[in-house]
């Protein structure tokens, strides 16, 4: 056998067996993905919606999931908003809860970001952003106070702190946020939010 014939052999030998190692390993870890994601959202869900102790996905779409938070007695207490959106770097995700009525936030949690560490990473302190998302009337659309102010009893009920020096980043949050509102409130207008709604925990 020649050397080249002999070299194209090995190399796809070699190739075959990496590529079927790397597939065993997706097939393996995919479930264990699955469910580290599942966990991740049940405690978004509880972090977001105060007094949650179960949740039932309501609906569900490319980048945006409604969730129904529930007390004890089985009474709905809030929505979870699950949705998606482009920032600065990447793709930014997130947790909105809110009441009943979607007319006020309850917290607002970031699951995943790529923004600018120190400065668009910021999305995710709770001292330079996340508190001033705590109750803020949502029942329009929520603003972004620009330039920032020293302290959450200077923003006006709907608008939100500004994170100095990563606007674009703050504007992201707030554009997915207030995109998502929008398409929550149709869905129920339109009443399209599951009566069978699947059990999340």
């Amino acid at each position: 056998m020649k050397l080249s014939t002999r070299m194209v052999v090995v190399l796809t030998s070699i190739g075959l067996l990496s590529g079927s190692f790397l597939a065993t390993v997706g097939h393996l870890t995919k479930e264990r993905i699955a469910l580290n994601k599942q966990r991740e959202i049940e405690e978004a869900i509880i972090q977001v919606v105060p007094g949650t102790v179960s949740s039932q996905r309501l609906y569900e779409e490319r980048d945006l999931s409604v969730y129904g938070g529930k007390n004890e007695e089985g009474n709905l207490v809030g929505f979870a908003i699950h949705a998606s959106g482009i920032g600065f770097q990447d793709k930014i995700t997130l947790m909105l809860g809110t009441n009943t009525s979607l007319e006020r936030t309850n917290r607002l949690a970031i699951l995943d970001q790529k923004e600018t560490p120190g400065l668009g990473a910021k999305i995710t302190d709770r001292d330079s952003f996340l508190k001033y998302w705590e109750n803020r009337d949502c029942s329009g659309t929520i603003s972004l106070r620009k330039p920032a102010v020293s302290a959450a009893e200077k923003l006006l009920p709907s608008e939100i702190n500004t994170i100095t020096g990563a606007t674009i980043s703050s504007e992201a949050v707030l554009s997915i946020v207030n995109s998502s509102l929008e398409q929550v409130r149709e869905i129920i207008k339109e009443g399209k939010l599951s009566s069978e709604a699947q059990d999340v925990n």
